[in-house]
């Protein structure tokens, strides 16, 4: 569903840049003491941030449209809505990895962002629930909730809610126990990637391929990708970030 431009500004703009500023502005960065790798740091996080806009969108233009193997005509309604948290994370992480090696950073990846990511991605989607966006199928069941267009639906978006906070809230204990250091977000890729397989069965996506949508066929790619990097990263970890591990930098837990 596509919302216009009055009906989309604040209900939707609001809660994502507040979402944004969140993931921007709290100090998850705070461990890192050496000005050499904050500043390598701040880069990779830059390329990571556009490479997830970029992803993000591509990938909604994919599953909601076909494009490019179909015309799209409403070009300036996509301008400003429209986008795909599924291709944001892939595409963050690919342009992340890929980035890495260039800039010579040597830390492993951030587990008090990966404990934050969800709790941004929880508060975007209370945009998606008073906009009308990402809206589930059509139902009349129990938990069924009747959405901005009258229509009795599954609650999709506010599940999605919930899983993300339930997703930050694990990250956190995680972070705080030292638990899986350096692949809190590739486990999040596994989580997320299992919780939307069976999310866009109640969600009104269109098909692509193969009886699933666009979507699932992502989120199978975003299990392996976890499921590789958590494998990698807890059987195979760098010397570098052996000794990370080993001689943590002192800082207050978040």
């Amino acid at each position: 569903m596509h919302v216009g431009f009055p009906d989309f500004f604040p209900t939707y703009a609001v809660p994502v840049l507040v979402a944004v500023l969140l993931g921007v502005l709290y100090p998850v960065a705070r461990h890192i003491t050496d000005r050499t790798q904050r500043r390598q740091y701040f880069v990779l996080q830059l390329v990571t941030f556009l490479s997830a806009v970029l992803g993000a969108k591509l990938m909604f233009l994919f599953g909601e449209y076909g494009w490019p193997f179909r015309p799209v005509h409403d070009w300036e309604s996509i301008l400003y809505s429209g986008r795909s948290i599924i291709g944001a994370l892939i595409f963050g992480l690919l342009g992340a990895e890929l980035t890495k090696p260039l800039v010579n950073y040597p830390l492993p990846p951030n587990d008090r962002f990966a404990a934050v990511l969800p709790f941004t991605f929880a508060i975007g989607r209370v945009g998606c629930w008073m906009s009308g966006c990402c809206r589930g199928a059509p139902c009349s069941g129990l938990f069924a909730i009747t959405g901005v267009d009258g229509v009795s639906r599954h609650p999709a978006q506010l599940y999605e809610i919930l899983f993300q906070l339930l997703a930050g809230s694990i990250g956190i204990v995680l972070v705080k126990r030292k638990r899986f250091q350096g692949s809190v977000f590739s486990l999040y890729l596994v989580a997320y990637g299992a919780f939307r397989l069976w999310a866009e069965t109640i969600r009104e996506t269109p098909q692509s391929f193969g009886g699933l949508t666009t979507y699932q066929w992502a989120s199978l790619l975003m299990i392996g990708l976890g499921a590789g990097f958590l494998w990698k990263r807890t059987c195979y970890p760098s010397e570098a970030w052996k000794n990370h591990f080993a001689n943590p930098p002192l800082t207050v837990q978040p």
